[in-house]
Parts: C-alpha cells; structure tokens; sequence
C-alpha cells in the first residue's frame, strides 16, 4: 500500500506492509528553508489489500491542528502528486502565511477507523473534522524541520465530485506516533478492500 521510496529495516518483520521512508532536502523557493527528514507516505490511489490483520483498525492519537488550505481546484491538486510535492506546496504555503509553522496550545483527538478520520475535543464532545475514508486521497508524515522533534501529518482529501482537494495539517508529539497513525489507517484501507471483495 505504501509507494516505496526507500527501504527502511523494521524492529517487526511480521508487518509486510512497512511504511516506506524517503530522506530528502526541502529547498523553499520563498524562505530558502532547507532541511532533512524522514518521509511516511500512504498513497491511498494505488492502495491494495496485503491480507495483514485487521485488529488494528482503529486507534485514538493527540494531536494539534495546525491549519488547512481548503477548496483547491482539482487541476492543482493533479500537481501534488508526489510527498516532495504536497510537502513543498505546504512549505510555500507557510512561508506566504497561509498556513501557521506551529500549532495552536490546544490538543484534539485524531481516530482512525474503517469509517476514516476524525478529529474532536479531548473529550470527543465537538467534532472539528470528518475525513470519510473514501475521500482521502494521500497521508504523509515528516519532520517540521523546526528542530523539536515535531512530525507533521498532512491528510489530502477530495470531494465526492473529485472537483476539489483539500490539504489539512497536523502536528504529531513524534515520528513514532506519525508512522503509528499512516500504518492504521493503511490497516483500515486494507480491511475496507477486505470488505468490498466478500
């Protein structure tokens, strides 16, 4: 399910479908902003069911939202094709000041499901953002390169006309909880195939 970019040895062996990692340069055209870090990708276009376990579909994450950049035409959302692609598009959008470096204080609940992804208060009581799994068209996670630690988690969505993509950004406490989250909602893909195929 993950576009394999680059290889990367795994503590379990028995999870075949490994996120792929990428090592790369950002070279901002605005900022001069130039960084390295690591790449998870689900590409959810050419997603295919590798038989993995389904038990681990659902998850619950804290997260911060740092912002969105929504109602792209879908002739733009053709050039973000690539993680390098939508990972530039979203630097150049935080150097233009569409979108924030860091998030606000608040910390949201992210779950992943069958369902998709949703984001509410720590209490779940107000829901920010629903993500139905079917209108999710690439997760990404990399280093903000801000030299905290930080992973952002960049979800591309579309509309169920496929006439728009909207981008939406969080940010992760680790690169551990990022690639957790990209390997559920790859499970969940996995299962909703499953599911579609009996």
């Amino acid at each position: 399910m993950f576009r394999k970019v680059k290889k990367r040895h795994s503590s379990s062996s028995s999870q075949s479908s490994e996120i792929s990692t990428k090592s790369k340069s950002v070279d901002s055209s605005l900022g001069g902003l130039s960084r390295s870090s690591t790449v998870a990708s689900l590409d959810t276009d050419s997603a295919k069911s590798s038989g993995n376990s389904t038990s681990e579909t659902c998850a619950e994450f804290r997260v911060k939202y740092v912002g969105s950049i929504e109602n792209l035409e879908f002739e733009m959302s053709k050039t973000l094709q690539e993680p390098l692609d939508l990972i530039n598009f979203i630097d150049a959008a935080q150097q233009d000041g569409k979108l924030p470096f860091v998030p606000g204080d608040e910390e949201m609940v992210l779950v992943v499901s069958k369902y998709g992804v949703k984001v509410a208060s720590l209490d779940q009581c107000d829901v920010l953002h629903r993500h139905p799994l079917y209108l999710i068209v690439r997760m990404l996670c990399y280093d903000d390169g801000l030299g905290a630690g930080k992973n952002l988690l960049a979800l591309k969505t579309t509309d169920s006309k496929q006439e728009e993509c909207s981008i939406w950004v969080y940010q992760c406490s680790s690169s551990e909880q990022a690639q957790s989250i990209c390997k559920v909602l790859s499970a969940s893909f996995d299962c909703a195939l499953s599911s579609d195929k009996s």
